[in-house]
């Protein structure tokens, strides 16, 4: 059993960063709970636990003082930057080599890869959530809230999804996760996910008027727009690629 300790970033008085209309707050918690769904249903032997579930003022020492007294094999803080630069990084504490270090790179590699952000680099930082925690720990910086490329892109329900899972992707190499079994996987081609059903049915209705076949689920508490369903990798792959020359942002799920 791993046992994964998740922290979105700030939280009830403590909005983070603000810019471009969000505030940073909101967005690690949907980051954060995308990870844990992921984690929840595709892979066995693993349990979670969140810093908070909802929009709560958290202190540093509860966050650390939850993840030591629950025993956590590893401490994930989700964060979105601030400064006006644009892109993706990670931190350690310094010094702290392997196999903190080795998760850093599993998982710094994977959220760039799927998220195609600016690699700005694998760093260490005596951050609290680094330094006190009694197992590896990493931060990740998902972007800059006040840069109006990143900002845009973390508007995009189905963007946060991918970052979601990158680091999932990440956690799974670093810990040699399994996944559960199933006999008839099925890949699921999505072009939006979002909180309100109306934006959905929207996005679907433009989806259907370029000639797609869609359908709106509801899934891990998000409406999600989906065109296309197929026990054939390639065949959804080819899907994909149809719907983003058509300018839809893409998914395929399983």
């Amino acid at each position: 059993m791993v046992k994964i300790f998740i922290d979105p970033g700030h939280g009830g008085s403590d909005s983070g960063a603000v810019g471009n209309g969000l505030l940073e707050k909101n967005i690690t918690l949907m980051i954060a709970q995308q990870i844990s769904n992921i984690l929840q249903n595709e892979y066995e032997d693993i349990a979670i636990r969140m810093s908070r579930t909802g929009d709560a003022t958290v202190s540093l020492s509860e966050r650390t003082d939850a993840a030591n007294n629950w025993n956590a094999d590893f401490y994930l803080s989700i964060h979105i930057n601030a400064g006006g630069g644009t892109g993706f990084e990670s931190y350690i504490y310094p010094g702290v080599g392997a196999p903190t270090s080795t998760y850093q790179k599993a998982i710094h590699e994977q959220v760039v890869t799927m998220t195609g952000f600016n690699d700005r680099g694998m760093k260490s930082a005596n951050f609290h959530v680094l330094r006190e925690t009694h197992m590896p720990a990493l931060l990740t910086e998902n972007g800059f809230i006040d840069t109006t490329s990143d900002a845009n892109r973390l508007k995009d329900s189905t963007f946060i999804v991918k970052i979601a899972r990158g680091h999932v992707d990440g956690l799974e190499k670093a810990f040699s996760l399994t996944k559960k079994q199933n006999d008839s996987t099925i890949y699921r081609v999505q072009i939006g996910a979002f909180t309100k059903k109306e934006n959905a049915a929207n996005l679907a209705a433009q989806a259907s008027g370029k000639g797609f076949d869609t359908a709106v689920l509801f899934r891990n508490n998000l409406y999600i727009v989906q065109i296309g369903a197929f026990s054939s990798r390639n065949n959804a792959e080819q899907l994909a690629a149809k719907a983003e020359d058509a300018g839809f942002s893409t998914y395929l799920s399983n």
